[in-house]
């Protein structure tokens, strides 16, 4: 029954790894707990099990317009969904509230906030509400990054309802899991499954800051016609970035939580509407977005931690095709990031955590081996062998001992007193006497000049190196100066070697643009395609995705279907949508398309299909009997569509959908066609 409806509703002829056990243990009423990685089709294994049992499934999930864009997903696809939002009308809450007094609503899906009210509860309680599903589960957990208080009223929403939960969520290290399952499931351990957090189709990329508007525009441009977000640090960035690149001709808009709620919902719109647009962002965008084909995303700037990080590339490739980041970063990153930790107001316990956080990423950005290796070692999955998708696997880093320079370094900062920033360290090291080193006799010190053998820039990505490995950190209280941490105090004593790699701030070439969506011959059609889903996509107002996704145009493009038989095939196109939209694609494709019955038209791409056609052609030849003198008879189509789909294997069987008459002219020769069918 699964497989059924995957096929009916969604269109897919089978599941993703690992998605089919997740929907039958749902399905059973069990708990689970499911960490899969973005892109693996985690709302599947909810949304298929709510339509496998009676009742109404309540998906907790935190943004409204990821809320809204799976419940016109679901109705385009012929399931009942709903959701109460705040950002309803009264005209969208009244025909919830129908649905439910109705029965006939099977998703409702609610933000947390809502679960603070009493009447929400009581509402449930009176809906026939058989199952609850969260989604990013890991809002519940008070040390992660994505913290929603209302997440934690979810366990008691569970104990007063007294059904099954299913939890997922993307990115969960051991300490989130395990307050996953206290908070949720009362510390009781669910079924849980840990799909993995590898997406070997994103490749992973870092380069250190070196003209970093130039370097955006260099990757950008290379990436032409493309969907892809640019993540920044702070609100301006996004401003002037995304008219940088407007001026280079690239259709780009600016999101970022100062501008009006209408702005922001219009940037999220048009995100999801157009094909090729560029949203230059703080981290208040994407996690509502959900839109399978953004091919790119670039971090302008160092995220806060390694699970936001995760979380934001995590946005590119959906749809599992090719997909590419980078992420930019230098000493200014990393300055930034300590010092928010530091003036903060989170208990030491806290601070120490996302300290311990943003190590593992400046590790990631300074690695000198396979990047990925490193990301799934932090979640704890291991790599068998290095994954060939990453710029270091690509282009192996030039390595170098690089201990005694980092002694160098870390002496010049003790001699000074750990008073000093690294522009002041470096011109003490490059033996620079500039006045600041002659009126404070610097230049006096053992250290002076000890460095010449590198040059200043070299020194920038020592230093910038140093502060990846946690080695030396800025002091917020001494205005960013760098003081030497417990992890440095090996190495300068000669106890610890440190590995290097060579300086890598030359100018940056854009990274190999990734292969195009289909084939030269077959790039016109794609783009005839999606102008098409455009046009749908912007008549009903939804997002172009929800029409079809890329993946299922360019499978089109490449088969080119002539018939709705032939359609149905198509991976992504279910029943509801073969209705919908079937022969306006199949227009783009072969010309224009003879109207077919709906009675066989609920048979497209099925074999039942195949035996429907020939039934009707022997009814055809003996309409008038074998002699083509009798009375002419005909059966109505909704009695051929219902022999084609039961195969009645005798008389006695076929009698249940014929009279005598018919019986009489049409049993030997539509049980011959059965017979041959199989």
């Amino acid at each position: 029954m699964p497989r059924d409806l995957l096929s009916e509703v969604w269109g897919f002829d089978g599941f993703r790894p690992g998605q089919q056990e997740i929907v039958e243990t749902v399905a059973q009423g069990r708990d689970v707990l499911a960490i899969m990685p973005t892109g693996g089709g985690k709302s599947l294994c909810y949304q298929l099990p709510a339509l496998m049992r009676d009742g109404v499934t309540v998906v907790i999930s935190p943004l409204i317009a990821l809320m809204r864009d799976q419940v016109r997903a679901l109705r385009e696809a012929g399931v009942e969904a709903g959701a109460l939002t705040s950002g309803n009308t009264e005209a969208e809450t009244e025909a919830v509230f129908q649905a439910l007094s109705a029965g006939s609503l099977k998703i409702l899906y609610m933000a947390p906030e809502r679960l603070a009210s009493g009447g929400t509860v009581n509402l449930l309680r009176r809906a026939n509400v058989t199952a609850i599903a969260v989604d990013e589960a890991h809002c519940v957990s008070q040390w992660g990054h994505d913290f929603r208080p209302d997440y934690l009223r979810i366990g008691d929403l569970k104990r007063t309802l007294d059904v099954p939960l299913a939890a997922f969520t993307a990115t969960a290290d051991v300490e989130t899991r395990a307050e996953i399952v206290t908070r949720l499931f009362d510390g009781v351990e669910p079924v849980t499954f840990l799909r993995g957090f590898d997406r070997p189709n994103i490749r992973l990329a870092f380069q250190p800051k070196n003209s970093p508007r130039t370097q955006v525009l260099t990757y950008v441009a290379a990436r032409r016609g493309q969907s892809g977000i640019v993540y920044c640090g702070a609100r301006a960035r996004t401003e002037s970035l995304a008219q940088a690149l407007r001026e280079a001709g690239h259709p780009a808009i600016a999101y970022h939580a100062g501008l009006e709620p209408d702005q922001r919902r219009e940037a999220e719109a048009r995100f999801q509407r157009e094909d090729g647009l560029i949203v230059v962002a703080t981290v208040a965008f994407g996690m509502g977005i959900d839109k399978p084909d953004i091919r790119w995303v670039l971090h302008a700037d160092l995220p806060k931690s390694i699970e936001g990080y995760y979380q934001e590339i995590g946005r590119a490739g959906r749809d599992g095709d090719p997909a590419d980041t980078l992420t930019l970063y230098g000493p200014d990153d990393i300055r930034l990031r300590r010092t928010q930790i530091d003036e903060g107001l989170a208990e030491p316990a806290r601070k120490a955590g996302d300290h311990a956080r943003l190590n593992a990423l400046l590790g990631l950005a300074e690695a000198t081996g396979c990047r990925r290796r490193r990301l799934l070692a932090y979640f704890g999955e291991e790599l068998a062998e290095d994954c060939g998708n990453c710029d270091l696997c690509q282009v192996p880093p030039r390595l170098f001992d690089g201990t005694l320079a980092v002694r160098k370094a870390l002496s010049a900062m003790v001699r000074t007193g750990e008073w000093f920033g690294s522009g002041h360290l470096i011109d003490i090291l490059t033996g620079t006497t500039t006045d600041k080193v002659r009126e404070r006799g610097h230049d006096q010190l053992p250290t002076f000049g000890v460095g010449r053998d590198f040059g200043r820039g070299q020194w920038q990505a020592i230093f910038r190196q140093m502060m990846g490995l946690d080695l030396c950190r800025p002091d917020p209280e001494r205005h960013g100066a760098l003081h030497l941490t417990e992890a440095a105090h090996p190495v300068l004593r000669g106890e610890e070697n440190v590995t290097l790699r060579q300086d890598t701030t030359q100018n940056a070439k854009a990274a190999n643009v990734l292969r195009t969506q289909v084939s030269e011959e077959d790039e016109p059609l794609l783009s005839a395609l999606k102008a098409k889903r455009r046009a749908l996509a912007e008549a009903a107002r939804v997002p172009a995705y929800v029409i079809f996704p890329d993946r299922t145009l360019i499978e089109m493009a490449e088969k080119r279907p002539q018939d709705l038989d032939q359609m149905a095939r198509i991976g992504g196109v279910g029943a509801k949508k073969l209705e919908s939209f079937g022969r306006e694609f199949l227009t783009v494709i072969a010309g224009d398309q003879p109207q077919m019955h709906p009675a066989r038209r609920a048979l497209a791409g099925r074999p039942e299909g195949e035996l429907f056609d020939r039934l009707v052609e022997v009814q055809a030849t003996l309409q008038r009997g074998e002699d083509g003198t009798g009375k002419p008879l005909s059966c109505s189509t909704a009695q051929i569509r219902r022999i084609a789909e039961s195969r009645p294997h005798s008389r006695d069987t076929l009698a249940r959908f014929l009279d005598a008459p018919r019986l009489d002219r049409f049993a030997d020769a539509f049980l011959a066609e059965i017979e041959g069918a199989g």
